[in-house]
């Protein structure tokens, strides 16, 4: 007779054992999986040295296409086909596309960026070990680290023989730190892919925090405000004849843009310059100009130019509303025209299929060991390529990629090499499960 302690017991280790043979059944997969990121982490660290020290700088369209043709051959040896596009039409390198077409489940996007801000005339240009596995480099974070964690997991999937059955659609842009023009051009291969695509997965490096992962990014698109007033002699100003003034009715705009909008939680609109006066020589590349006026004239002319910065296409559309509706509303004697530029980054909205990979995401991480993963604060996300797959697909995260240090775009950028192999590994198993229906 076994008695009620023993009893306890036994239920408890026939209960253990159904549940190590579930497991065992359901992971061994994922366990091959696990094992070949391991096998193969080495490799894909040297690779990320290789790519950091290729000049990739946007405007280099030869570092990019270079970039573009090691991370072509890695992928022509699993099995992908590639092909590096002809970026002339809007003014840059072009882009690495890479396809699978698998035998079932969802159909991924997974996206990446071969360029940096570092042009050749930068003084960062090659990788330097700061200890064992902080690098600094040009792009190690930004993305080429991302780059190479996409190379990896689809290398441990294919080592697991569970490449096959998947759909997937790599894009790895030459302009995500600087868009080309027109940007319906340059963005065209990555929304056409997003148009196929069940799923979407980039590979930026979020706010630098293995432990977040992004749902949602603020979209981005400049603003120019033109303002007129009637010149005359300052002791007329607020006269019936000569009004308030371009500076005056400047100043009411932007205060009123603060009044009724600085609230709107994620939303911003930063004023970046302003000219006024009787005459204006502004910049041609938009970053500034001179301004002439006299303190005895009623200013005739403003300009500024700043960025508006949304969480939603829905936020996007009433802020812009909010502020032509302001800019419409004018002092006597005064013209205002608010224009929003057209090559603007559409928000990453925050959705509930966003929302539940993310905890797809958060389990894969627990159930590898690596602990809980939350959402990033969308403040802290800027602009990125998986934007422009927001209107869609299903399910869309980002910032699965290397960590960072926070010096992000400056000389100081870091990557934490530790974090190569850890970002695979949930990436492919996620894929697995996803693929399985095991979530």
């Amino acid at each position: 007779m076994i008695s009620k302690f023993n009893y306890k017991n036994f239920l408890f280790i026939i209960a253990l054992c159904f549940s190590i043979l579930g497991f065992s059944q359901n992971n061994r997969k994922e366990r091959k999986i696990v094992k070949a990121v391991d096998k193969h982490e080495a490799n894909a660290i040297e690779l990320i040295k290789k790519s950091v020290n290729i000049n990739s700088g946007t405007m280099n369209f030869e570092g990019v296409w270079e970039v573009g043709s090691l991370f072509k051959k890695e992928l022509d040896k699993l099995g992908f086909e590639t092909k590096l596009t002809d970026g002339s039409a809007y003014g840059r390198a072009g882009h690495l596309i890479a396809t699978r077409t698998g035998k079932r489940g969802p159909k991924f996007l997974m996206i990446g960026h071969l360029d940096t801000v570092f042009e050749l005339e930068s003084p960062l240009q090659e990788y330097r070990m700061l200890n064992d596995s902080i690098m600094k480099g040009p792009g190690v974070a930004d993305m080429k680290g991302g780059d190479v964690i996409i190379i990896l997991a689809m290398q441990a999937l294919k080592d697991a023989g569970v490449l096959d059955d998947m759909s997937i659609e790599i894009v790895m842009t030459g302009d995500e730190e600087k868009s080309g023009d027109p940007l319906e051009l340059s963005k065209k291969d990555l929304i056409d892919a997003a148009k196929r695509a069940d799923i979407a997965l980039g590979f930026e490096n979020g706010d630098n925090n293995p432990k977040t992962i992004v749902v949602s990014r603020r979209g981005s698109a400049d603003w120019q405000l033109k303002v007129t007033g009637n010149p005359a002699h300052s002791s007329q100003i607020f006269t019936e004849a000569i009004g308030s003034g371009a500076i005056y009715e400047t100043s009411r705009i932007l205060n009123e843009f603060y009044l009724q909008l600085a609230k709107e939680k994620d939303l911003t609109f930063n004023p970046g310059f302003i000219i006024g006066g009787t005459t204006l020589k502004p910049d041609t590349d938009g970053t500034g100009g001179h301004a002439f006026g006299k303190t005895n004239v009623v200013s005739q002319e403003t300009i500024v130019r700043g960025d508006l910065r949304a969480v939603s296409l829905d936020q996007l559309i009433k802020a812009k509303e909010t502020m032509m509706k302001i800019v419409s509303e004018n002092y006597p004697n005064t013209q205002a025209e608010l224009i929003f530029s057209k090559g603007a980054y559409p928000p990453l909205t925050k959705t509930e299929g966003n929302i539940k990979l993310l905890g797809y995401f958060n389990t894969v991480s627990q159930d590898l060991g690596f602990g809980s993963v939350t959402a990033v604060n969308p403040r802290n996300a800027g602009a990125a390529d998986i934007s422009f797959t927001s209107e869609y697909v299903d399910m869309a995260v980002d910032g699965l990629g290397l960590t960072g240090g926070g010096g992000d775009h400056t000389i100081n950028e870091t990557g934490n090499l530790n974090t190569v192999a850890t970002q695979a590994k949930i990436t492919a198993v996620l894929m697995y499960r996803l693929v399985n229906s095991k979530l």
